[in-house]
């Protein structure tokens, strides 16, 4: 293979300020790219030959994608997996049965020509060949929007979500091909068999029966691997003194929250009944064109790890539409520009018409959601909605170290036990002593604080998730990170002196240090 070093085979995108090694071996994929090309050809039915371009098109937070351009000018891309991703057999089969699925319902989801989800093929990789959508990302043109743009292209979404959340399911999961789960291993490119086949979780009809989780949670933490670690992100290890952490608090707040969740599944069927939204819909995820009537929602990508699930654990505004910390949008009032607008200065005009883009998108999600959606919009409605989604996803989250959200998120429940008790008389079936529950709050506080400090790093030193900045700032990163370390470090010394003992462990949690992931790299 020529040029093991050529930036198709390794991330390029940016820069990480900690452990930069590790993230960029975490996205460093080799593949044998005339094999590739014989996978396309050969899913295309054509030469290899005719295939002229072949470049990077994306680099994602799991994946890579090149576009392919062929000789009479059709154009595909190719989707490789990072070595983070795992288990990427089921991750790629899960997705691509579920994309098809959902593009037999008439959604606009991108075709799949050929796929592998396992490395034993010609290109020596799993890999993905899906349609080439034209378009742009609804993220490039979002802070233009004018009110009618935002108007339709939130009744577009809202009947898109109507059209998917109302399609049935008989229990939840996720969806594959029968033959995909039979094959164990093999690759599978382009035959298609029935749709009808889905591999389902059995009977988990309500919450409280999503069960397999949590079994394999437990199980992981009693494993080989489920030993004691500190917590993930390094700034918060200075609130647990920097020691490591016992994968049985864990696995004790799991077992309170399986005796807890029954009381959390709503008696009304029409918000347990299951379906399927999309996992991510953030606007990078959302392609648009424009024709004679405007903006139009060409294509919604990246169904990977989409799931079947009750509506009401599936309900919830998008990120990137809801703008629930205004008071303005929570109260549901219907936007406008204040009446004083054209007396403020050219800065001020600005933030309010931003403003009021936010609030209209919001506005106008939860109105279009009522008109074309109105299970869903129930869903939104449901007192006990966002609890129940929050704790959730802290249930059936990955152990990285910490379970104090999941284990607030029980004192919550426990303490205001009459909110959840059906009929305001059913004993609560979990204890929490009142030692636990003040320690417990007071490191929950103490974390806040931690979180607060990260965010005033992060945001001076303008860096992302992991760390990460673009290339071409990079060395100004790293410097101003320099300078917010030595800021931070003066500040303690002039509150009363710092001892070596208290500066080693600042340093051994500061977010730009780099800190030991042994136990988090050995899928690597």
């Amino acid at each position: 293979m020529k040029d093991l070093e050529s930036e198709l085979f390794h991330y390029t995108s940016g820069r990480f300020l900690a452990n930069e090694d590790l993230r960029l071996r975490e996205r460093r994929r080799i593949f044998n790219i005339p094999g590739l090309f014989e996978i396309i050809a050969k899913a295309r039915n054509c030469k290899t030959s005719e295939i002229v371009g072949f470049r990077k098109l994306a680099e994602g937070g799991l994946n890579r994608s090149f576009l392919v351009t062929l000789r009479d000018g059709f154009r595909l891309v190719v989707r490789i997996p990072y070595p983070i991703l795992i288990p990427k057999a089921y991750a790629y089969a899960s997705e691509v049965a579920t994309m098809d699925f959902l593009r037999s319902k008439g959604l606009p989801i991108p075709e799949v020509y050929a796929y592998s989800y396992t490395p034993e093929n010609e290109a020596g990789t799993e890999y993905m060949l899906i349609e080439y959508v034209e378009g742009i990302d609804l993220s490039q043109v979002w802070f233009n929007l004018e009110k009618k743009e935002i108007d339709s292209l939130m009744d577009q979404l809202a009947k898109l979500e109507s059209i998917m959340m109302s399609i049935p399911f008989p229990a939840g999961g996720s969806i594959y091909y029968t033959t995909d789960l039979k094959q164990k291993g093999e690759p599978y490119l382009t035959s298609k068999p029935s749709l009808s086949h889905r591999r389902s979780v059995s009977a988990w009809a309500l919450m409280y029966r999503y069960h397999s989780g949590m079994e394999k949670e437990s199980k992981w933490t009693h494993s080989e691997f489920g030993s004691p670690r500190a917590p993930y992100r390094g700034f918060r290890r200075d609130c647990y003194n920097n020691e490591k952490q016992e994968p049985s608090d864990h696995t004790n707040n799991l077992r309170r929250y399986l005796l807890l969740a029954p009381s959390l599944v709503p008696d009304n069927d029409s918000l347990t009944a299951f379906c399927i939204r999309h996992p991510d819909l953030n606007l990078e995820n959302i392609k648009v064109t424009t024709d004679s009537n405007g903006l139009q929602i060409r294509s919604v990508l990246d169904w990977q790890h989409a799931v079947v699930l009750p509506l009401f654990l599936h309900a919830g505004m998008p990120y990137d539409i809801q703008n629930e910390e205004d008071e303005v949008s929570r109260s549901m009032i219907r936007p406008k520009l204040p009446d004083d607008f054209d007396k403020l200065s050219q800065g001020e005009q600005i933030w309010e018409k931003q403003l009021l883009r936010r609030r209209l998108a919001h506005y106008n999600y939860i109105l279009s959601t009522m008109v074309y959606n109105k299970a869903h919009h129930k869903g939104l409605a449901y007192p006990l909605g966002n609890f129940c989604r929050r704790i959730f996803n802290y249930a059936t989250a990955p152990w990285e170290g910490e379970t104090i959200k999941l284990q607030l998120a029980l004192i919550e429940m426990v303490v205001g036990w009459d909110r959840f008790a059906k009929g305001g008389s059913t004993p609560c079936p979990v204890v929490i002593m009142l030692d636990e529950i003040d320690a417990a709050v007071k490191l929950g506080e103490e974390l806040e604080i931690a979180d607060e400090n990260e965010r005033m790093v992060r945001k001076y030193v303008g860096y992302g998730p992991e760390t990460w900045v673009p290339a071409a700032r990079y060395e100004k990163a790293v410097a101003s990170g320099e300078e917010m370390k030595q800021k931070m470090l003066e500040v303690y010394s002039e509150d009363g002196g710092i001892t070596d003992e208290k500066r080693a462990l600042m340093m051994a949690c500061w977010p730009l240090e780099a800190m030991d992931e042994v136990e988090f790299e050995e899928y690597l």
